[in-house]
């Protein structure tokens, strides 16, 4: 058979139809394709997102590490709070400790004072007067929380007392204190002056 150039005219544009066709349903079907690899309902990005009760989780650890800091928070504050009240109690306490230890010597003075004066009638006004005075002296000294310390016959205490010899007494208990040299003082149950004593060996 011989095709005219007639019979030619007559199939391109029928083949020109067909061929754009084929090329449409394509282009859809790409698009397709496209759509379901990158539409947001995939599998792969829900798996990835980890979902909401991967999220509940998240937020629980987040509130739970809030808290245990803000618990945190709050007794470091309690503790500040009792640091400064127990300086200012202490401060309040014992604001008189020099002052006590200036007083002392004038105390030790007085006692020796009335330890040295003579028994006679002539002296034996003045000797009383200085007693009073020395009791009110000591008097005040306890209403501020100044104290003696007690020492002759007790047991040698080294938080409390200062041996200046030691020696072998018949009768005197091993460690205990037979004379006291210098009386001691605490202020409010805290040692300011230790007693100077002797010890029995």
């Amino acid at each position: 058979m011989v095709t005219t150039q007639q019979d030619n005219e007559e199939i391109a544009p029928e083949a020109e139809a067909l061929e754009g066709e084929l090329l449409e349903e394509s282009e859809i079907e790409d698009g397709q394709a496209t759509e379901d690899k990158a539409g947001p309902g995939s599998e792969s990005e829900q798996e990835e997102s980890g979902g909401p009760e991967q999220e509940i989780e998240l937020l629980k650890k987040q509130l739970q590490e809030s808290q245990d800091k803000a618990v945190r928070a709050q007794a470091e504050l309690d503790n500040v709070r009792k640091r400064t009240l127990r300086d200012v109690e202490n401060a309040h306490k014992y604001a008189l400790d020099k002052f006590a230890n200036e007083l002392l010597p004038v105390l030790d003075s007085m006692e020796m004072g009335i330890g040295a004066a003579d028994e006679s009638e002539e002296q034996k006004p003045l000797k009383e007067g200085m007693q009073l005075t020395l009791k009110m002296f000591r008097d005040v000294m306890e209403k501020f929380g100044i104290t003696e310390i007690e020492a002759e016959g007790k047991k040698f205490d080294p938080e409390k007392h200062e041996a200046v010899s030691m020696q072998e007494i018949e009768g005197s208990e091993a460690g205990s204190v037979v004379t006291v040299f210098q009386k001691g003082y605490a202020l409010n149950g805290r040692l300011i002056r230790p007693a100077m004593v002797v010890v029995a060996k």
